[in-house]
């Protein structure tokens, strides 16, 4: 299983806009995709209702995990989305 940590960077956290844009990008990934942040529970990164009661806001420092053909790559391109400030776009 591949995992990646990531900061949150957008000023609203994972919310309204960014969690959109985010939750877009994993549902286009061909690998299923969690979120957790430290000692939370694995959630399904697809879901905005999972992201929404994630409460990622900036500077939180999440853990994404895929497993299967592509995982590794769909990590790395949510990673580098997470830690852009979506809110500045």
């Amino acid at each position: 299983m591949a995992q990646r940590q990531a900061t949150i960077a957008s000023s609203s956290g994972l919310h309204a806009r960014p969690a959109k844009l985010f939750v877009q990008a994993v549902q286009s990934k061909s690998v299923p995709v969690t979120i957790a942040v430290d000692g939370g529970p694995d959630l399904n990164a697809g879901s905005i209702l999972s992201l929404m009661g994630l409460g990622a806001s900036h500077g939180t420092v999440v853990t994404l995990k895929a497993e299967g053909d592509g995982a590794e790559q769909a990590l790395d391109e949510l990673v580098e989305l997470l830690e852009t400030d979506l809110d500045a776009q």
